[in-house]
């Protein structure tokens, strides 16, 4: 019997490993691609037992948002995504809370992103 919970846990953890690490495979590409777009800005937002939030947003010349990345969840399971209604808006007319109105974790993420370290 203990033998067949130590299998278990022993399965259960490298399956974690290998979700995880395809996970991070799959934001590494999309955030290579969305790097090549232009500048870019991230932001994170979450806590331990909150879901995570990782918002990434790429500028181009003009500073009008040319791609973005989004990233929510709590498990492996979460996958990037792009938000399509942010493509061609001005820096300066991001709003974090008119964007995402009832999302808190959206709108902190947002708000990082926009404050670009160069």
């Amino acid at each position: 019997m203990v033998s067949a919970l130590i299998t278990v846990a022993a399965i259960a953890w490298l399956s974690q490993l290998a979700l995880g690490g395809w996970q991070i495979r799959q934001f590494n590409r999309a955030f290579d691609a969305l790097c090549q777009r232009g500048r870019v800005g991230v932001g994170r937002s979450g806590g331990r037992f909150k879901p995570r939030v990782v918002l990434a947003v790429a500028f181009d010349k003009q500073d009008c948002v040319c791609d973005t990345l989004l990233m929510r969840g709590i498990t492996v399971f979460a996958r990037p995504a792009k938000i399509d209604h942010l493509i061609g808006v001005k820096r300066e007319e991001l709003e974090p809370d008119v964007i995402f109105p009832h999302d808190p974790a959206c709108q902190n993420a947002l708000s990082l992103a926009l404050k670009m370290k160069h």
